[in-house]
């Protein structure tokens, strides 16, 4: 599988590069490719980016098709969570929301009541997941983008609504007064 930021028009298989739409059906040109390969004969892979939308059944997919065998799972949680950085407190909450997206770490959703909301500032970074929907982020201080949020959770998601989930590869969390180390991420600091 090869990572999202290399281009579609490179192929880990033998096969031709080919376009759907164009002059001839009066749609946009998007790129594809049929693969060369007789596992996957009659078959086509299809640049996600060239469309305008992509869905599952009648729900809109965003950020990038859903994997089947990807999901989410939110589990309520009396765990005593606090959350700190260089020091400060920033949140701490003992009604968290954990959620499961493996391989990612657990994220621990929190009231947004139970974050030192005054000490955030919004960021202009929103990010898509296809499991979630459109995050909206905040920073404090030199430490960019350290929470987010879902103002308008994907379905599956709502239950996370307006709550704040921190990156635990760059705050101190402390969870049922125990720290826990910081994961290694592509989200953690460089």
């Amino acid at each position: 599988m090869l990572d999202p930021s290399i281009p579609f028009a490179v192929h880990t298989t033998p096969g031709e590069p080919a376009t759907i739409g164009g002059e001839a059906t009066g749609e946009p040109e998007a790129a594809a490719f049929i693969p060369a390969d007789s596992a996957l004969n009659d078959y086509v892979i299809l640049d996600f980016d060239a469309f305008d939308a992509w869905y599952e059944e009648d729900e809109p997919n965003v950020g990038h098709p859903r994997d089947p065998f990807h999901r989410i799972e939110i589990v309520h949680s009396s765990r005593h969570v606090r959350v700190e950085v260089d020091g400060a407190l920033i949140a701490e909450s003992s009604a968290p929301y954990l959620l499961f997206e493996p391989p990612l770490p657990m994220r621990y959703y929190l009231p947004r009541s139970n974050v030192r909301a005054d000490l955030l500032a919004p960021s202009d970074k929103t990010t898509f997941c296809a499991h979630k929907g459109e995050a909206s982020y905040w920073s404090l201080d030199d430490h960019d983008d350290i929470a987010w949020t879902y103002h308008e959770p994907l379905r599956e998601a709502s239950e996370i609504t307006r709550r704040v989930a921190f990156f635990n590869e760059r705050v101190d969390l402390v969870v049922d007064r125990t720290p826990l180390a910081r994961p290694i991420t592509p989200w953690s600091p460089r």
